[in-house]
């Protein structure tokens, strides 16, 4: 099952659960033991990997237990604490899962209600829990461009450094759309004041700074209008572009009309992007890694660069498959049984991007 599937079908029994759960240690036995089984992929019946109340011997209070621990050999992955559903989740009220990150050697911690799941790294402070989360899944507003983030905290592809790398991103970029969020809904005296020296000399007066303001509360509110409306216009463009399926037996492939579009990059190419831009990210800036489709393949390059190809993908064919160069442009081949494969391949994508760096 791929961590799609897995992600629906614990969302449809949170749906179906919430309403009649009404306590803490309902919510791990019926949401959050099958998060760490079926989407993270930890076997829950085996102490060595999944310890539950755990205890540290030292620098915690005496009795405090962390709701899970979860290990690799004698190295930790993460430790977990749980709330009951519908609980609000903040750190405040979590001082125990604080505590255990700071006095262990763990690099990563999720605080759940069994509906929403907070990923804590370490990015500001080594050895010292970040306050806010890089990654926040939540099973009653799911969001599939997370997936691939998601998939990297897995037990098959847990790669710590590749964790952290993306961590950073998935950080700053939330907090950045955020301020974005709020300059649009109520823009301060600097962003007008910038705004309005990209499009006027005019002096910036107490009085032009008023008006300006509401101009640019304006413009943005007309821009985000205008933004759904284009998206909208090209989702139905391409509805309309695409002919209707047909009641009568279908032609013969050989003399099936030639779609309308050579090019289509499609979910799967999507997410296989974002898999090895996460991947290579450790290498390289992550905006410098760059898809460009194809009409044979989907290219994965370095700085847009089609001199620079770090891989491909071969996705229109029965058996998918990740073309990935060498030192000497040598295209390497791997067949894929479900895009999460890529990971397999980490060591090879980062040393391409790494190469090209160079």
């Amino acid at each position: 099952m791929s961590i799609s599937q897995s992600i629906e079908a614990l969302a449809a029994k949170v749906r179906e659960l919430k309403p009649i759960i009404q306590t803490e240690e309902a919510t791990k036995t019926a949401l959050i033991i099958p998060f760490i089984s079926s989407v993270l992929g930890y076997d829950v019946t085996d102490p060595r990997e999944v310890i539950p109340e755990y205890t540290a011997d030292v620098g915690v209070k005496k009795g405090e237990k962390v709701d899970f621990a979860i290990k690799s050999g004698d190295d930790f992955r993460f430790l977990i604490e749980c709330k009951k559903i519908g609980e609000p989740l903040s750190l405040n009220h979590a001082n125990q899962l604080v505590r255990y990150f700071n006095v262990t050697d763990t690099e990563f911690a999720i605080l759940t209600n069994g509906e929403i799941y907070e990923f804590y790294a370490q990015l500001d402070a080594a050895n010292r829990m970040d306050e806010k989360p890089f990654l926040t899944i939540d099973l009653g507003n799911i969001d599939p461009r997370l997936f691939p983030h998601l998939e990297m905290c897995t037990k098959t592809h847990f790669d710590s450094e590749t964790i952290a790398a993306n961590a950073e991103q998935l950080k700053y970029i939330a907090e950045i759309k955020k301020v974005l969020a709020e300059l649009f809904r109520e823009p301060t005296t600097e962003w007008v004041r910038w705004i309005a020296s990209k499009v006027t000399s005019r002096r910036m007066t107490s009085q032009n700074v008023e008006v300006f303001t509401e101009l640019v509360r304006t413009a943005s509110a007309q821009f985000l209008k205008d933004e759904a409306n284009r998206r909208l216009r090209s989702a139905q463009d391409f509805e309309e572009s695409t002919p209707p399926a047909q009641a009568e037996t279908p032609e013969p492939p050989s003399e099936a009309p030639e779609p309308v579009s050579d090019i289509v990059t499609t979910d799967d190419e999507i997410e296989a992007f974002n898999i090895i831009r996460a991947i290579c990210c450790t290498e390289v800036p992550a905006r410098e890694i760059v898809m460009r489709d194809a009409k044979s393949y989907c290219a994965i390059l370095y700085q847009d660069n089609n001199r620079k190809p770090i891989a491909r993908l071969y996705f229109d064919r029965r058996v998918p498959r990740i073309g990935i160069f060498d030192e000497n442009k040598n295209e390497n081949l791997h067949d894929l049984e479900e895009i999460s494969d890529i990971y397999a391949h980490s060591d090879n994508l980062r040393a391409r991007a790494q190469a090209l760096s160079s």
